[in-house]
């Protein structure tokens, strides 16, 4: 069996992994499930392998009574050489790693999502490719749309870990009722000396209800406007400039709107006790009268599940996937609880919110905080005295202090409920 990590001194009855190892040379098990079709992207199908071993592997390992701080800096290790099953997916060589598995799965579990589902999500099919952002590397969501999995540099690792504690710590404390990105696992690839990185988090945006009109909110307006480039998109991500002169307002109750700020509220709070600023409101609006006719317009009802653009990706569950157990995050929905125009599960699209009954139009909102990796450091603090010469010490720029940052954002988003 690969090795599990480190974790832990031995003076704990509570330590249940060896210390960490060093990676081992090993040769390929068959799996009991053929879990990979990525042949055209062995970054990928290596990735897809890792997860559905990491969880496996994992599996066989009892969860810890308590976390302990090793568990915060531990790893799981494999390097795989010349193996002989299923080389039409996998390159002859690579080296898969899983950080931190035990906070990770701790995580999972607070969240509501059970490791075989996860697993199912993230390797029974190719994630399907998205676009690459501005300044990002590969954008993925898993076949049945519930994750999204994100290609990071060896810059944001070391943030993860430097914030990671006292981001379990948040999760635990408000009972995994967040706005703040659901991290779920975080991974390194190794294929031909080279290093990827990916972190997987739950999808903000729903894996049925397409969304029509996309925002990120800052609360800052100068140079917050989309750009000619961006509004030619198929989902346009816009700003906060235009979000005021789209005259684009959130309709929902009073109840809900004081719970959304009370949760934002407690976020925006951790996140500048560890001197985190630049992150913005991810707002996505799903338009249930549109979403209506545009269903009508297939020529067979049965085509409700295909692929939709979301989230910028488009998400195309392959066929036969949905219903079949294990299930995947989103899997049994289909066959035990069909839901309406506009209707989502909350226990999956936790992001959710409905628009009231006496609003323009019915809605369905998608609203969270993203970007959240990034401190206030020496170069932050470079480009806010840049940006204060330019544009002068008044003025709304997106770089200031954590503190200022979180004032001026809790106002904005106050703001941006009818």
């Amino acid at each position: 069996m690969a090795s599990q990590g480190s974790l832990g001194a031995v003076s704990s009855p509570m330590v249940i992994l060896a210390p960490k190892t060093k990676t081992k040379k090993k040769h390929f098990v068959q799996q009991k499930v053929k879990v990979l079709r990525a042949s055209s992207d062995p970054v990928l199908g290596v990735f897809m392998w890792g997860v559905n071993h990491s969880i496996s592997e994992l599996n066989q390992v009892p969860v810890p009574v308590m976390l302990l701080p090793d568990d915060f800096k531990a790893n799981t290790k494999i390097k795989v050489n010349n193996h002989l099953f299923n080389k039409e997916n996998l390159p002859g060589h690579f080296k898969f790693k899983e950080y931190c598995p035990q906070v990770f799965r701790n995580l999972r579990e607070r969240f509501g999502i059970e490791d075989l589902d996860y697993q199912v999500s993230v390797t029974r099919s190719p994630p399907v490719r998205g676009g690459d952002g501005p300044g990002e590397g590969l954008l993925l969501t898993s076949y049945d749309g519930t994750l999204v999995i994100k290609q990071i540099s060896s810059e944001d690792v070391e943030d993860m870990h430097n914030i990671l504690s006292e981001y379990h710590q948040h999760i635990v404390k408000c009972h995994g009722s967040t706005l703040l990105p659901q991290f779920l696992g975080m991974y390194r690839v190794t294929v031909e000396s080279e290093d990827t990185y990916f972190m997987v988090m739950r999808n903000m945006f729903s894996h049925r209800l397409v969304v029509h009109r996309k925002y990120d909110l800052k609360g800052s307006l100068v140079s917050r406007e989309a750009s000619e480039k961006e509004k030619v998109k198929e989902l346009p991500t816009y700003k906060d400039v235009d979000f005021r002169n789209d005259m684009q307002k959130v309709h929902v109750s009073e109840e809900q709107k004081e719970k959304f700020m009370e949760k934002l509220n407690r976020d925006v709070e951790f996140l500048v006790k560890l001197k985190i600023m630049d992150y913005s409101l991810l707002l996505g609006i799903h338009d249930v009268a549109r979403a209506e006719r545009e269903e009508e317009e297939l020529e067979e009802p049965c085509m409700e599940e295909e692929a939709e653009p979301e989230n910028g990706l488009t998400t195309a569950p392959a066929a036969g996937s949905y219903g079949t157990s294990p299930e995947g995050i989103a899997g049994y929905l289909n066959s035990c609880k069909p839901l309406g125009p506009g209707e989502f599960d909350p226990y999956i699209d936790v992001y959710a919110l409905k628009s009231v009954p006496e609003a323009p139009q019915r809605e369905v909102y998608f609203m969270g905080l993203i970007d959240v990796l990034t401190q206030y450091n020496a170069k932050k603090r470079a480009a806010h005295a840049a940006k204060t010469v330019k544009h002068g010490a008044g003025a709304e720029i997106s770089t200031v202090h954590p503190e200022q940052y979180a004032k001026r954002f809790r106002e904005f988003i106050a703001n941006i409920f009818a």
